[in-house]
């Protein structure tokens, strides 16, 4: 690979690089590229409407805001990290997952933490699946940023995704291993709060 082509790919993975810990306070503005868009019932916003011309999969997904609050790589990960390690249904293996907490997520855009709350999570492919507040809380859900040290991928589960430690919660560790992760939608890009 010529030098050129190689600084160019070290810094679009450096770009989607998300360290695991930091300080727990979330940026004001993203500097880089939004990896998570929340909208609705939120206090805090950081930029406007949704632009029919340049948020293309957001219009094809039917989304519509007024203001939203976008969080990109380093704003994850300036919120405090927790690891899981549950048996994923693709391969039946452990791996551990990395990333803050959704309730921290929702928290940085001004969401109260006891708010009576629907967070509807959409995911690329355009999977869609409500969990309350409360819920996402006492599932202890995750936006998972890395998977087993790496940082999870486009194309694969990432780069975000919200997800909980399905073999250690009544809920779901005795259902089948195919049944226990339908509140949990890889490709994470937006987050709409509705009241509850």
């Amino acid at each position: 690979m010529d030098p050129k082509r190689r600084a160019l790919v070290a810094t679009a993975v450096g770009a989607t690089a998300l360290p695991a810990a930091g300080p727990a306070r979330a940026a004001a503005t993203s500097v880089g590229p939004t990896l998570v868009t929340l909208s609705g019932a939120i206090g805090r916003s950081n930029r406007g409407p949704l632009d029919p011309a340049l948020d293309q999969l957001m219009v094809k997904h039917k989304v519509s805001f007024d203001k939203a609050w976008t969080v990109d790589a380093a704003a994850l990960a300036r919120l405090p990290a927790v690891a899981i390690q549950p048996t994923l249904e693709y391969d039946a293996k452990p791996h551990k997952l990395a990333g803050p907490t959704l309730a921290s997520v929702v928290g940085a855009a001004g969401v109260a933490a006891t708010a009576p709350v629907l967070l509807m999570l959409r995911a690329l492919d355009g999977y869609t699946v409500g969990v309350s507040l409360a819920d996402a809380r006492r599932y202890r859900m995750i936006v998972a940023t890395a998977i087993d040290g790496m940082p999870l991928p486009i194309g694969g589960l990432g780069p975000t995704w919200a997800v909980y430690d399905a073999d250690r919660l009544p809920d779901f560790k005795d259902k089948p291993l195919k049944e226990r992760f339908g509140l949990c939608p890889w490709g994470l890009y937006h987050i709409e709060v509705k009241p509850a």
